[in-house]
């Protein structure tokens, strides 16, 4: 019976880890073989990868979208975790009576849709003339209720006599922050890294209202742009989806050892 039980097991987990995996593989596949036979659901490698790829170069001007697209990114990931962790250590290490109704309304945020703010947003950086530049995607994603409290949850495991010490021994509070807690929460900045970058590099909606110009778009509204011509060729948008993919798939795979354990460390 138990040797049922786990054969039952590692059927279902195999199965779900094939349905997870699936879709990676068609669009692999997707990427050799035509438009036509993308649509017909030919699931075996062709022979059209190269023209597929010159399709997508000829049609984009891969290497300035590929530099907007890493510039939001890294540069609000970067922006993203440092306002973000500072902001986590600041609620957990220092004491003061608003702090929990502060921290409840920047709880009581995260149930604001984004489409809320759109207009406001837009009116704003319009009037600020920040628009079609990446300043515009980054600033509103800066800060984050979700990832301040992640940062919360996780310093709440953070040993305070290491903060202590250091003040003892003369840091000032930036030096306590940047000598010691930083290195020391690597796992959850490992993880928030990830999220972040995602995060960012998928955004969608919000870019698509600011970047006017061609040469300003990102990987997603390339690909949106591919897929709603009036005749779309579905070999190229493969490819532009294999390629928006690779970053993140890069990142997840050199910190997925971290981002477990600062997810695991973010619930304690």
């Amino acid at each position: 019976m138990t040797k049922f039980k786990t054969y039952c097991t590692h059927l279902f987990l195999g199965l779900a880890a094939f349905l997870s995996i699936f879709p990676f593989i068609w669009m692999i596949i997707g990427t050799t073989n035509t438009s036509s036979d993308v649509i017909r659901g030919k699931m075996s490698f062709g022979n059209a990868l190269g023209t597929n790829i010159e399709g997508f170069l000829a049609s984009t001007d891969v290497s300035s979208i590929l530099w907007m697209s890493f510039k939001v990114a890294i540069i609000g990931t970067l922006c993203t975790l440092l306002l973000c962790s500072m902001a986590g250590y600041g609620f957990e290490v220092y004491r003061s009576k608003g702090k929990d109704r502060l921290m409840s309304l920047l709880m009581l945020s995260m149930m604001m849709p984004f489409a809320s703010i759109m207009v406001p947003l837009f009116k704003l950086f319009s009037q600020m003339k920040l628009m079609n530049t990446a300043t515009a995607i980054i600033l509103p994603s800066m800060s984050t209720a979700f990832m301040i409290f992640f940062f919360l949850q996780n310093t709440k495991s953070y040993p305070k006599e290491i903060l202590q010490a250091a003040r003892i021994d003369g840091l000032s509070e930036i030096q306590a922050f940047f000598y010691m807690y930083v290195p020391t929460m690597k796992s959850t900045y490992a993880a928030a890294t990830i999220i972040t970058f995602m995060s960012y590099w998928n955004s969608y909606l919000w870019p698509l209202i600011v970047l006017q110009s061609q040469d300003k778009k990102t990987m997603p509204l390339v690909i949106s742009s591919l897929a709603s011509a009036y005749s779309p060729d579905y070999g190229i948008i493969m490819v532009a989806i294999v390629i928006t993919t690779l970053p993140t798939v890069l990142i997840f795979f050199l910190m997925q050892k971290h981002f477990v354990a600062g997810m695991v460390g973010s619930v304690k």
